[in-house]
């Protein structure tokens, strides 16, 4: 009896301690655990495994090989030593992005900049001759646009929402290796790296450690959702292919600069007019700033939108429209976003004090706020842009139409020959006066193309292109 009742008394104490455990089980809430160091408790989350699969999906499609030809200005010695063809073309590679279903296609300035043939290669290995729409060396993108319709592209994302640590791809054809798709996060934002010599640079990088080689340039960098948030540009390395790191154009810069190109032909660019850098903890005592974060002010342009609107050498910016500015790459990247005339709120610390006023934001010259017609239209299939003559210039010309060619780009003028200041009097033996005109005949023409005009009074020329 004394060794059946201990065994029931066992038998009790099991079953009070398997009923323990499940009711554990169902209602943990009862032993809660504390929640990890150096996280706050509401941000802390189970995430299922990362997955590339759907975004890579949606980007490798929309990513095409774009693939120049430079024609070589050096002396035939010296181009002994580069690989070039019979033409004495110069090859040369890199990466763009589709962003619309009827061949707008983004990429690197620097990839397409001197170029005098573009071919495009999609993932179908489907093969196009691109022009060129517009180029922005500031932000060193361009636009480029093939004659094709119902394309695979990419939706532009939001790289304002994007996060350090945030996962992204990189997706483009290094080495000539298509369709290569890499993987890292963010590593950080608004990067200056001093890599644009133009006077009024844009950099605002997003720093990645997702792979990025020699020909990866003008490609995507994507969200997990399958979003293009940045474009592929540069990478930090001391022997020419990756180290560690990489840097894109953030997709609110490379949106807006599309938008621009594709409407006016330029970017319309709108200036501060400030010299910057961020601040240090120098200035920071010498103007007496009750911030550690901010863009100092070196010095004001005259006549420029911050003189108009009060600010001076030594204030400090640290708000734009009520977004906090912690550096002169924010500040730069948030102004280039806009376009002259737009207004902006600034607020800003001079002498220890908050002070805010708002600034009517300007162009880098006059040539903004000319007539559309005054600064030309670019025709595509030519890859130029062109204007109406004037009373004067048909007079002195001896000629009662024609268009001026005021720009070149890559594309079959500029193949053959063709001089900024050319004089398109006829297409096809038809005479034109105005860019609508010329886009109506080349419409409806394939294969070659006769382009007649002149440089100068009497002095009549004569070019075949070639429109496939």
């Amino acid at each position: 009896m004394r060794a059946l009742a201990g065994n029931v008394v066992v038998a009790v104490a099991a079953s009070l301690v398997t009923f323990w455990l499940v009711r554990q089980r169902e209602n943990p809430i009862s032993s809660p655990t504390p929640p990890p160091l150096y996280l706050q408790p509401a941000r802390w989350e189970v995430h299922p495994p990362v997955d590339f699969t759907i975004a890579a999906q949606i980007a490798m499609p929309a990513v095409v090989h774009i693939r120049t030809q430079t024609k070589s200005d050096l002396p035939s010695f010296h181009r002994f030593f580069l690989e070039e063809d019979e033409g004495g073309y110069i090859p040369g590679s890199g990466s763009g992005v589709i962003i619309s279903p009827d061949g707008y296609i983004i990429t690197c300035n620097h990839v397409i900049e001197k170029a005098a043939r573009l071919q495009v290669t999609l993932y179908d290995n489907r093969t196009f001759r691109a022009s060129v729409v517009g180029t922005d060396p500031s932000t060193d993108l361009a636009l480029l646009k093939i004659d094709a319709t119902d394309l695979p592209y990419m939706e532009f994302g939001d790289s304002d929402q994007l996060r350090v640590g945030d996962w992204v791809l990189a997706v483009g054809n290094p080495f000539n290796l298509t369709s290569t798709v890499t993987a890292g996060i963010v590593s950080a934002k608004g990067r200056t790296l001093g890599l644009l010599r133009e006077k009024f640079p844009v950099e605002s990088f997003i720093q990645t450690d997702a792979a990025v080689n020699p020909g990866n340039s003008g490609g995507a960098l994507v969200s997990l959702e399958g979003k293009l948030v940045g474009i592929n540009t540069a990478i930090a390395s001391m022997t020419g292919t990756f180290a560690g790191y990489s840097f894109a154009v953030p997709s609110s810069i490379a949106r807006k600069v599309v938008e621009d190109l594709r409407q006016y032909g330029k970017v319309q660019r709108a200036l501060l007019g400030v010299m910057i850098e961020t601040l240090t903890p120098e200035q920071q005592k010498e103007v007496d700033a009750p911030v550690s974060q901010g863009a100092y002010i070196r010095d004001v342009y005259g006549g420029s939108a911050a003189e108009e609107a009060g600010i001076r050498p030594g204030d400090v910016i640290v708000e734009i429209d009520g977004r906090p500015i912690r550096s002169s790459a924010e500040l730069t990247e948030l102004v280039a976003r806009h376009r002259p005339g737009d207004r902006i709120k600034i607020g800003y610390y001079r002498n220890g004090k908050k002070m805010e006023t708002v600034a009517r934001l300007k162009g880098r010259s006059s040539e903004e706020d000319a007539p559309r017609a005054e600064r030309g239209t670019f025709l595509s299939t030519l890859g130029a842009r062109v204007r109406p003559l004037t009373t004067e210039e048909k007079s002195n010309l001896g000629v009662s139409h024609g268009l001026k060619v005021i720009e070149l780009t890559p594309g079959p003028l500029m193949e053959v020959g063709v001089r900024t200041g050319f004089v398109i009097t006829a297409i096809d033996r038809r005479p034109v006066s105005s860019p609508e005109e010329a886009e109506a005949i080349l419409r409806n023409l394939r294969g070659g193309v006769l382009i007649e005009g002149l440089y100068r009074k009497g002095d009549k020329a004569y070019y075949a292109i070639s429109t496939e």
